[in-house]
């Protein structure tokens, strides 16, 4: 029976990342953080990335490593939703990750085949044809900009000479980093995307974590009331951190008529438009 202070300890963590969120109605008070600045990057201004979007997980951060993989290796881990570069002394630069549907279908090894700045964009004839409103108008392709949903950056993986269709890269919804998105790949702030890609060679190793691996290294990682990824106490089984989870879920009063989710509940069109090869 997993004990009281374990109980405890999830409440606290959920708490507290509703906290550092901001949560509907509440006032975010946080300064800029210097790691997601305003930037100039060529032709295009990225905007800095709003605090209430920096929750602790969320903060590109050095951290200790304890996978196995290599320095210079990315590790991409869909199911803790973070991605590692992996450096020396059994260190990483860790960055928070949006999860989308392809962004599920992909496990094992790749590598690094391509990088592109400002990446075009184009859906595929499927996406058309299965979604005429949604992909129509962008069936000539979409060039990079503020408005691709590729972002700042795009690396994409190759297995041998086959492109793989997976991405890794910037976003045009920051409030969907931490969660998982209904569409697209791998998606990074625009800040983190280009410290990645500064960092990344072509032909750098790339390993998708499975399930098993995941919760060997990182533990077990659960969605919020508010979707936000948050980690399962030690002890605790995950079907009482998932009930606590929903009891608190309904506790939250209905949103007003026209709310938009200022964490990225409601990026419907975004997410759509980074579908497929993104």
């Amino acid at each position: 029976m997993p004990s009281l202070l374990c109980r405890l300890s999830l409440l606290l963590s959920l708490l507290l990342l509703a906290a550092c969120g901001g949560g509907r109605g509440t006032e975010v008070t946080m300064r800029e953080n210097p790691l997601y600045p305003g930037i100039q990057d060529g032709e295009f201004f990225i905007e800095p990335v709003a605090p209430q979007y920096l929750v602790s997980t969320n903060i590109r951060t050095e951290v200790d490593f304890f996978g196995p993989e290599a320095p210079g290796t990315i590790v991409v881990d869909i199911y803790a939703r973070r991605l590692y570069y992996v450096m020396e002394g059994n260190r990483a630069m860790r960055y928070a990750i949006a999860v989308g549907r392809e962004g599920t279908a992909f496990r094992g090894d790749a590598t690094i085949g391509r990088k592109a700045e400002w990446p075009p964009w184009q859906p595929t004839r499927n996406m058309i044809r299965t979604r005429p409103d949604l992909y129509a108008e962008f069936a000539d392709g979409l060039p990079g900009g503020l408005d691709n949903p590729l972002g700042a950056r795009a690396l994409y993986l190759y297995r041998g000479s086959r492109d793989t269709l997976f991405r890794i890269h910037g976003t045009i919804d920051p409030p969907s980093i931490g969660r998982q998105g209904s569409a697209g790949c791998i998606r990074l702030f625009n800040q983190d995307i280009i410290d990645l890609y500064n960092r990344v060679e072509v032909g750098a190793p790339v390993r998708v974590r499975t399930q098993e691996e995941s919760r060997a290294i990182e533990g077990i990682w659960i969605d919020d009331e508010f979707g936000r990824i948050v980690r399962v106490p030690d002890g605790m089984p995950e079907e009482e951190a998932l009930a606590i989870v929903a009891e608190r879920r309904a506790k939250l009063p209905p949103p007003p008529e026209g709310f938009i989710d200022p964490m990225g509940a409601d990026r419907v069109a975004a997410e759509a438009a980074a579908a497929g090869q993104g």
